[in-house]
């Protein structure tokens, strides 16, 4: 459904360098283990549940998933908020019902407020002029950007020296870069820059 693009809004007010007390990081608040398996790269230099692409792609990808396994689309958001194995210990408590609003007092207390919380999200961003709340405009636009292709190791400082554009902002536009460095390994291992 469309109105899962608001899921990041609950995750991380659309902030891509956030990081929770528990280790969730990124606009989708992956943990380390699920980024990994669902293939996202993280390392020393990159950590791509901060990269708003890749992490969005890979965000469907889970969430889809989810949905696999629940055939509900609430359930799968509680089990994207405390893991499968949560909700169908959850499940099992229940005595084997299979929506979320039965499952919902069997769920730890942040995940019975999670869907709520997402269900007002959607509500918001669709009635947001009915309660005067209207957006900002964006530092960038897709038509203000391009891509770089890096085929060398190179640094924030080389590309805005070449480019001519702050070094601030190529570190705004590629948070997935730990330390304003783009490693690139093997000659096959480019790297693309926003």
């Amino acid at each position: 459904p469309l109105e899962l693009k608001h899921l990041s809004v609950i995750e991380s007010a659309l902030t891509n360098n956030i990081k929770s007390s528990a280790g969730a990081v990124g606009l989708w608040q992956f943990m380390y283990r699920t980024a990994v398996y669902m293939g996202l790269n993280i390392d020393s230099y990159v950590d791509e549940r901060q990269d708003p692409i890749k992490s969005t792609q890979t965000a469907v990808q889970y969430l889809k998933y989810l949905h696999g396994l629940y055939n509900d689309w609430f359930m799968a958001l509680a089990a994207y908020n405390a893991g499968p194995g949560t909700v169908n210990k959850a499940i099992r408590k229940s005595g084997g019902k299979t929506t979320y609003w039965e499952v919902r007092p069997f769920l730890p207390a942040e995940t019975r407020s999670y869907v709520p919380a997402f269900i007002a999200a959607v509500y918001i961003m669709n009635h947001a002029s009915d309660h005067n709340i209207y957006p900002l405009h964006p530092r960038y636009t897709h038509r203000d950007l391009d891509t770089v292709v890096v085929r060398y190791p190179v640094t924030f400082k080389q590309i805005s020296d070449v480019l001519c554009i702050p070094e601030d902002d190529i570190m705004f536009l590629n948070p997935q870069y730990k330390k304003g460095y783009v490693p690139v390994i093997g000659p096959n291992d480019n790297k693309t820059l926003v």
